[in-house]
């Protein structure tokens, strides 16, 4: 009696698991209320000295997740890795973060460095050889116009001579670069000692501002001192470990994704807690941003063998 032929398995990949799915809550919570308290604390910190306490703050709380883990010794490669993590990440993107909030509402930046998920996949079809699909070409350029609009948006609102949105700009791209640069070395090490080391990289990257801090800690109110003890702890000691607990179970683009609603949270937040709301052109351009990142994400239909 002949057999009928065995069918394939059609097997899901595994979703997140519910420890993973709690890390990129707390995340994405912890670096939406960032924006908020990065705008509250601007009028008394410099975006470096405020940069250099928030990460003082987060490399002392980092280094107690340390205590009895066995240390893992990186490779020449990895110190790399780590190093430019580090500085791009944890240094230059506070920096400039904290800078573009000197002039830009929190909701606004937040679009603008939403944009980072499609400069991630751009780097890794250009740095990592992954290629280049047309449909991330085209979010690329989406995304572009919809920074263009926001630009012209915050100009219209009388919010500087639009230097804030190039600093936000700047995040975005920092922010990608550090991912990049991250997930190869979360490969082998403890995502604890990565996060730590990039922390403590940062750290030293921006004592050149330590003149400054000390100088604002003089005239900043408790409140202001408190927010930055709150950043330090919070979205950089907190969520940077729980981003790198997820990063390290999941692919980079993916969890990028989970990103998408920071800005809508960060809008939220401005408006209850300083009044602030985008200027009508800026959402509109934040919108045609995640209309490119969404864009980004298409992958061709699948042939169907005939």
């Amino acid at each position: 009696m002949p057999t009928s032929p065995s069918l394939p398995l059609v097997t899901r990949p595994a979703g997140p698991t519910p420890a993973v799915i709690v890390a990129i809550v707390v995340t994405v919570l912890a670096w939406a209320s960032a924006f908020i308290v990065i705008r509250g604390t601007a009028p008394s910190f410099e975006g470096g000295a405020l940069a250099l306490a928030r990460l003082v703050v987060g490399a002392a709380l980092l280094s107690l997740l340390l205590i009895g883990k066995r240390w893992v010794a990186p490779t020449g490669r990895e110190w790399l890795l780590i190093a430019g993590f580090g500085v791009v990440w944890f240094g230059g993107y506070n920096v400039a973060l904290n800078i573009a909030e000197k002039t830009l509402d929190a909701g606004t930046t937040a679009m603008i460095v939403n944009i980072g998920p499609i400069l991630i996949a751009l780097g890794a079809g250009v740095f990592l050889r992954e290629g280049i699909p047309k449909w991330l070409a085209i979010g690329a350029g989406v995304a572009f116009l919809g920074v263009v609009l926001i630009g012209i948006g915050t100009s219209g609102e009388g919010l500087g001579d639009g230097s804030g949105v190039v600093w936000a700009l700047v995040a975005a791209v920092t922010y990608a670069a550090g991912v990049l640069m991250q997930k190869p070395a979360l490969k082998r090490l403890p995502a604890a000692q990565v996060t730590w080391l990039g922390c403590v990289i940062g750290l030293v990257a921006c004592l050149p501002f330590a003149g400054q801090l000390v100088t604002d800690l003089q005239t900043a109110s408790p409140a202001a001192i408190a927010g930055a003890v709150y950043l330090g702890a919070v979205p950089t000691a907190l969520a940077f470990s729980t981003w790198a607990y997820a990063l390290a179970r999941m692919p980079a683009g993916q969890l990028g994704v989970t990103t998408y609603i920071v800005p809508p949270l960060a809008i939220v937040l401005g408006l209850l807690v300083f009044g602030e709301i985008p200027a009508g052109a800026a959402i509109v351009g934040g919108a045609i941003c995640l209309v490119g990142v969404a864009l980004s994400r298409r992958r061709p239909a699948a042939r169907v063998p005939g």
